[in-house]
């Protein structure tokens, strides 16, 4: 019995000192082999876990959940040099075979979340975009569109300044029909003043990641004056700067060749007897950073603008909006990647200096008759809005455009007509 016993000790002993040093051994690949961020992402998911126990009735402050169901129709038309880009017979192929159709149906969810205390403010939103369709259909299109937090550093009776850091489209700050389309993921300090007699003035400025991978980083700001002496008048200074950094190739020059500034006046009022709010603008834009080239008949095509008018605001059941803008903008004034206008169509995501935007096309060089782009075009678009219901507004839309400068690429036409319903929750 006694052996037994000892024999036993002997085993537990050494059981116990084997999973000792094995566990020592491993303790010390851990220690060498994990990385910092593993451990960050640890303590901030138990962070996290202890903020999920608390509730929002105890931390205070207010959360708000809102959203978008979206089903839209699109025709569009679009010719390159007379020929056919989109529906059957058309000239190009569409990533993955098959051709571009000339109708889409879109399904579409927008998933909002805003929370917000005295002093400090969070927003997300969710976009699930997919093409409808049980063959050529998508489910598993989803975007972060928007994903920053925000503080007030000072709040006093005429003036504040906030604080802003993470993601949004550059749109939600910096107000334009022709640029401001890309993603903002950066900082961002915004600073408005009340003026008696004067007006509201507002100064936005930021940086934003360009590219992680180049260390390259963007600019941007813009100065605004709201209500210019109680007339309604406005007026709104902008500049963006993509051209921070130096590159060896020149295709990578030429993408960022923008230094791009908009100088915007409008006039908001309400006549009498329509009593509904009309809003006159017009806008310029220039690239400061644009050289002669080749592709551009050697000259610079850096300019762009539009003018246009809106009546109504959405509001209530049966409430209305109506929107028509001209557009003029020449094929180096605004970055594929950041245009918002009408465009020209571009199914062959085709760029202005290269054959492709992306793929192996983007270090193939275009010529002068074959640059392409989002840019040289002159069109308009008209946009009406009604309200079936509190919650629910059928939006219907209309563009076209054509070549602005037939000495730059091929002459392109490009229309669309697009009916969407919309419910907001």
């Amino acid at each position: 019995m006694f052996r037994m016993r000892s024999l036993r000790s002997i085993q537990f002993l050494f059981l116990f000192t084997s999973f000792f040093l094995v566990g020592s051994l491993f303790a010390d690949t851990i220690d060498k082999e994990t990385d910092t961020d593993d451990v960050d992402i640890q303590a901030i998911r138990e962070w996290i876990n202890t903020k999920r126990q608390v509730t929002l009735k105890e931390i205070g402050g207010n959360l708000s959940l809102s959203g978008e169901v979206r089903t839209e129709f699109q025709t569009t038309g679009e010719t390159v040099n007379g020929v056919k880009q989109r529906g059957n017979g058309a000239a190009i192929k569409a990533p993955g075979g098959g051709v571009f159709p000339a109708q889409g149906y879109d399904i579409e969810v927008n998933i909002m979340l805003d929370y917000r205390t005295d002093r400090t403010w969070a927003a997300i939103k969710l976009e699930f975009d997919n093409n409808a369709g049980v063959f050529g259909g998508t489910l598993d299109r989803i975007k972060l569109e928007k994903a920053y937090w925000g503080a007030r550093i000072l709040d006093q009776d005429t003036y504040y300044l906030d604080f802003e850091a993470g993601r949004k489209r550059l749109s939600t700050t910096f107000d334009s029909k022709l640029e401001f389309n890309a993603f903002f993921d950066g900082l961002l300090l915004k600073y408005d003043v009340s003026f008696d007699k004067v007006g509201d003035f507002y100064t936005h400025v930021g940086t934003f990641v360009i590219d992680e991978r180049n260390n390259h980083y963007g600019y941007v700001g813009e100065l605004g004056l709201l209500n210019i002496v109680n007339t309604g008048l406005y007026t709104k200074l902008s500049l963006i700067d993509w051209n921070t950094k130096s590159f060896k190739h020149e295709f990578d020059r030429l993408k960022f060749e923008f230094l791009v500034s908009q100088l915007l006046l409008g006039y908001k009022f309400l006549p009498q007897p329509l009593n509904r709010s009309v809003t006159v603008y017009l806008a310029g834009l220039y690239n400061f950073a644009a050289r002669e080239h080749t592709i551009t008949d050697h000259k610079k095509a850096n300019f762009g603008g539009y003018l246009g008018f809106t009546i109504g605001e959405l509001k209530k059941k049966g409430d209305w909006s109506f929107d028509i803008n001209y557009q003029v903008l020449a094929a180096q004034c605004v970055p594929d990647y950041d245009n918002s206008g009408i465009g020209p169509g571009n199914a062959a995501n085709a760029g202005l200096y290269t054959v492709g935007v992306s793929g192996p096309g983007a270090s193939t060089p275009t010529t002068k008759a074959t640059a392409a782009g989002n840019g040289n075009y002159r069109g308009f678009v008209m946009t009406l809005d009604y309200l079936l219901s509190n919650n629910i507004n059928l939006q219907q839309q209309w563009q076209q455009s054509i070549t602005l400068d037939q000495d730059i690429g091929p002459f392109r036409r490009y229309k669309q007509y697009e009916i969407e319903f919309i419910y907001g929750f």
